[in-house]
């Protein structure tokens, strides 16, 4: 919670809010039409309530505009107010003519409800904001039946009497907190998002007929998580918020003072009692979260677990690799980056693995958290990336793509690996061929989940009539890169390419092929530009595709390959960098 942050107009910005869809023009924007004589006096006559499009609306300097028109009359059924129904409608007989009464003074109330546009099309936001339509006005008639009689001693009284204007408008945005914390920065050098921001727009010295009463900014995303710990629903920590900043712009500061501070909260409580709504004040509920203990909400990181309702997604896809990026260095998927990838998949981004896998390792590893199948990221029936871009499946899992190594590098390598005894395993489609049992071969199927290698006994069995994608050779870290990797990039000259994943493996491949590669065939099927996706990886096989994306992210745990073509290197794969990636740059 904080204090007004200006009693001048801030300049403007080019920054926008979305008007509500078409069933919601009321909530954007509503005025209600009141009587009042110094203070507000129940009205004779029905109420009725202006809905008003087409003009551009200042939020704390940002032009929001509307491009539609409507007017609504309603009538108001509220606590204490009554619309008058005449005698001719009623058929009783009309009575002698009384003395008219002097009419009244009408005061406008103007409230403009405004969703900022980064905010999805989330149903609970929708209809939060048709409720304020109702409510703002409300807290705004309660408020200022108290200003005129109030003997409160540090209350600025720069706005006492509402009586001598024609009209109060009054602004309230819903926001994530990468908005609010944006805000924050701009105007009070403050690096973290807040619950609600007010900006007073009053200028007493212009006389001015409109009371511009100002801007209430609530971040929905922390109104949440306060929501959650207090124990109430969105909509009741928004109405606290909204009391709140209300009671900033009509000169209460509960930060100059412990006397201002204590009579601030007399007034939310007050307020929101004569409302009816559930919940202490905000300053009251501050109290009570420090005192049991809880740590600061503002000190939360943005846009966590369960915070992506709270943005629209930056990118349609997000291509992810998996060993050493999704798999920390056990190869396994943490909860929080599965977590973060059924996030990403529920709020309509479509998450696809390329990866240097097997399709079925791949499916095999994402069904132990609950991402293989139908509903899942991968399955024989979804699109994927797979044995380093040489496999590449379009919708509905059919293959779109297939290209082998050359039969001549594939005798060459098997080969080899019978002369040098360095452990060699084929791939081929989901099966794996090797030529002698070895530990580290084993350790593809025990460790990286691939399918178990079949023993061919020699060389012809294993190359007749099978389709070989790549072959890889298994040493130390010290052996691939001071032998294996030497020898065999000059041995296959233009052939075949080398490339590594994992520093004690060594990879032949196709010329000219990549994953990403692989990726760029996969989007021309889907009709899907390179500038709608994300890519995350970390090793060097990962280079193409991190270089295609419009976001590539490195992890900090990847090569230094990968991590010099990246737009982002992020936290290792050991601290959960490919959640952090999506929760951070994909929202």
């Amino acid at each position: 919670m904080l204090s007004r942050l200006s009693r001048t107009p801030p300049p403007p910005l080019a920054m926008a809010a979305r008007a509500l869809p078409r069933s919601f023009y009321p909530t954007a924007a509503s005025a209600m039409i009141v009587s009042t004589n110094s203070h507000f006096i129940l009205p004779p006559s029905p109420t009725v309530a202006h809905i008003s499009f087409g003009k551009s609306l200042s939020i704390i300097g940002r032009k929001f505009h509307y491009g539609l028109n409507c007017k609504e009359d309603r009538r108001w059924s509220v606590a204490g107010w009554s619309g008058k129904v005449f005698a001719s409608q009623r058929e009783y007989r009309k009575s002698r003519r009384r003395p008219l009464k002097k009419k009244e003074k009408e005061l406008e109330l103007s409230v403009n409800i405004c969703i900022e546009e980064q905010l999805p099309d989330d149903p609970e936001i929708v209809d939060i904001s048709e409720m304020l339509r109702l409510n703002v006005p409300m807290a705004m008639k309660f408020a200022f039946d108290n200003l005129k009689d109030s003997d409160y001693q540090t209350r600025d009284r720069a706005i006492n009497d509402v009586g001598c204007f024609e009209s109060v408008e009054l602004s309230v945005l819903l926001c994530n907190d990468e908005f609010i914390c944006e805000l924050n920065k701009d105007w009070r050098d403050v690096d973290s998002p807040t619950d609600v921001l007010s900006m007073s727009q009053h200028i007493p010295e212009l006389e001015l007929p409109i009371l511009m009463l100002g801007d209430i900014v609530i971040s929905v995303e922390t109104a949440a998580r306060q929501a959650e710990e207090r124990g109430h629903s969105l909509l009741d920590e928004i109405r606290i918020l909204l009391v709140h900043g209300l009671l900033h712009l009509l000169g209460f500061d509960h930060e100059i003072s412990d006397e201002a501070e204590a009579e601030m909260e007399k007034e939310e409580e007050l307020l929101l009692k004569s409302l009816g709504w559930k919940g202490k004040g905000l300053i009251q509920s501050a109290y009570d979260a420090e005192a049991a203990g809880s740590s600061p909400l503002e000190n939360i990181d943005r846009k966590k677990e369960g915070s992506l309702r709270f943005y629209r997604p930056k990118f349609s896809y997000i291509f992810c690799d998996m060993d050493g990026t999704l798999l920390n260095s056990k190869s396994q998927i943490s909860s929080v980056t599965a977590e973060a990838l059924r996030e990403a998949t529920s709020r309509g981004v479509k998450v696809v693995i390329a990866t240097g896998k097997t399709r079925s390792a791949a499916i095999t590893v994402l069904k132990s958290v609950g991402l293989a199948g139908k509903d899942g990221i991968v399955s024989e029936v979804s699109p994927g990336v797979f044995v380093q871009g040489l496999l590449v499946y379009g919708r509905q899992g059919r293959e779109i793509s297939r290209t082998n190594l050359d039969p001549i590098v594939c005798r060459e390598a098997c080969l080899y690996s019978l002369e040098h005894k360095v452990p060699l395993a084929a791939f081929s489609e989901d099966r794996i061929l090797t030529l002698f049992h070895h530990p580290l071969v084993d350790s593809l199927h025990t460790i990286y989940n691939e399918p178990k290698a079949e023993i061919i006994p020699s060389v012809e069995q294993l190359l007749t009539g099978t389709d070989i994608q790549k072959v890889i050779f298994f040493d130390t870290v010290e052996g691939v890169s001071s032998t294996l990797r030497p020898y065999w990039t000059e041995a296959i000259g233009d052939n075949a390419s080398v490339v590594q994943a994992q520093p004690d493996i060594l990879e032949i491949v196709p010329p000219g092929t990549s994953k990403g590669s692989g990726v760029k065939i996969l989007l021309d099927h889907l009709g899907v530009s390179p500038k709608e996706i994300m890519a995350i990886g970390d090793g060097e096989n990962d280079v193409e595709m991190l270089e295609l994306a419009s976001l590539g992210v490195a992890l900090s745990n990847g090569s230094e390959k990968a991590k010099a073509v990246a737009d982002v290197i992020g936290a290792s794969n050991d601290d959960n960098g490919a959640a952090d990636a999506i929760y951070r740059y994909a929202f």
